[in-house]
This record gives C-alpha cells, structure tokens and sequence, in this order.
C-alpha cells in the first residue's frame, strides 16, 4: 500500500494504474476506521482492483460548538488496518494539500440540505459536498463507495456527482451493525455502557417501523408511530427528529404513497449524536 499526502503523487499514482488499464476505487474516509468501513473496502474492491482510501477531517462539515477538534483521529492505527486489505493508496492530505489555501464552501447542497441534518446541522452539507468535490476532483476515479447510513449525505453526493462528475458511478454499501442492531459509527466510542444500550433503541425502533410496514394496511402514518412508539421506551435518547422520506426525492412522504422509502432517525445519546435509517417499500 503507498502512503501519498500530495495531490501530485496521488495523480501520478493513479494515473498509472489507468496506464496499465486499470479502473479506479475510491473510499473517502473521516478515519477512526471500523468494520463498516473496511466492508466498503471489499465493496470498492469489487469494482476495481486499484482502490484508493483517503483519511480527511474535513474542518468544513463541522459546525460551532460541534467535535472538530475531538473526532478521533489515529492515522497510524487506520493505515495498519488497512496494509494487506487490497487497498492501493492511502492519501492522507492536509487542510493545505487539499484546498491550497482557499478554504471556502464552494457546493451547495440546495433545499435539501436545509432538512433533516441540515436543520440541525446549519451548512454541514455544504462543507460534506466541497469536500466531496475536491476529492473526486484529486483522485478521479471510476467509481466511489459511501455507506447506506448516512442517507442524506448519499442522497446528495448522487445528486452532485450526476450534475458534475458524470463519470463516476456512486456505490451505496449496506449499513454494518453490531450483533445487537447498532450501526457501526466511529462516534460511538464515546458512548458509556449505559449510553450504549440507550443507543440500541435506535435500531430496534427501525426494525419495529419495518415491521409495521410489512403489516396489511401498513402505512406512512402506522411506521412513524411504530418508530416514535419504540424511541418512547428511550427518555434519555433526545430525539431530534423521526422522519420517512420518497428515496428518490428525499421529500416527506404521506399516507398513500407508493414506493422506495427512508426512515430517517437522528437522537443525542449522551453527548453523542446518532443517526440511522431502513429502507421501506410501499
């Protein structure tokens, strides 16, 4: 695996792999690596033989008063666990190497990414697509792989990637969860045992709202109560929102629609935020 900081070495590194016929990979990466990232690994690397990870906090995304300065980061650890993996590159760029001194939102995510975390999080999908741009931007690649859990971001780097990088296809990898539901989260080693099984409610309130939805005379209306009922069970959860939304839009659904949903959970455990989500068919 070859460590490269610069964008001149990761464009080199790349553009000899394309040489040799190769198509490229690539797994953006905040670091504070887990199994859920190392299953987009084996996603990416079921793409194309030469994968790229890049490990970046990208100080655009985080608001006031949010864990910039605290998000983990363990570069050395991350790059051991990924040596021997199928990874090809791991960049590693500065704020420097990155945005050379410009260091200026230059996407915006519209009106959806005033909704959902948007709200809560003024601007963060902003800074997620700058940062986004400027990646695909440096590594090029054939193809890009993003984790189902974070569905708005998904949502939103789709819609970007089809208005200005045509060329590489988005990959949506499953969600990976511990054995008792949660989603795998580089945030949830803040949580305390106590906080951890708070947490679980997350997940098992999807599963409920799933349940429901696979019920005759399922509904919109009948999943939001399944999902609000479950998050009851939890008072030391602050819910922040319970949401079910068209997954081709990302508009609020009613009762009597049809389709592709997503039900969108975000709740502070402790001090530490959370988000997940389950598709639903209607």
């Amino acid at each position: 695996m070859q460590r490269v900081s610069g964008i001149n070495e990761l464009t080199a590194a790349v553009e000899a792999a394309k040489k040799d016929g190769l198509e490229v990979s690539f797994v953006p990466t905040m670091g504070a690596l887990h199994e859920g990232h190392l299953s987009l690994i084996k996603e990416a690397r079921r793409h194309a033989s030469f994968v790229v990870v890049s490990i970046f906090v990208n100080p655009l995304q985080f608001g006031a008063g949010e864990d910039f300065e605290k998000y983990p980061r363990a570069i050395e650890e991350d790059a051991k666990k990924l040596d021997g993996i199928g990874v090809s590159v791991l960049f590693t760029p500065t704020v420097n190497d990155l945005y050379r001194g410009n260091l200026n939102v230059s996407e915006s995510a519209g009106h959806i990414g005033e909704l959902y975390e948007g709200a809560a999080r003024p601007d963060h999908f902003d800074g997620m697509l700058t940062v986004v741009a400027r990646l695909f931007e440096a590594v090029k690649p054939n193809y890009a792989v993003f984790g189902a859990k974070d569905a708005q971001q998904v949502y939103l780097v789709k819609q970007m990637a089809a208005q200005k990088f045509a060329g590489i296809e988005i990959i949506v990898a499953p969600t990976i969860r511990e054995s008792n539901g949660l989603a795998l989260s580089s945030r949830n080693r803040y949580l305390s045992p106590a906080d951890h099984k708070v947490a679980e409610h997350i997940s098992a309130a999807l599963r409920s709202a799933q349940q429901a939805a696979s019920t005759a005379g399922g509904s919109p209306q009948s999943v939001l109560q399944a999902a609000t009922t479950e998050m009851a069970k939890a008072p030391e959860a602050k819910l922040d929102y319970i949401a079910l939304v068209d997954a081709d839009t990302f508009e609020a659904v009613t009762d009597g629609f049809t389709g592709r949903a997503i039900l969108l959970i975000a709740a502070v455990v402790g001090e530490t935020r959370l988000i997940d989500n389950i598709e639903i068919t209607f």
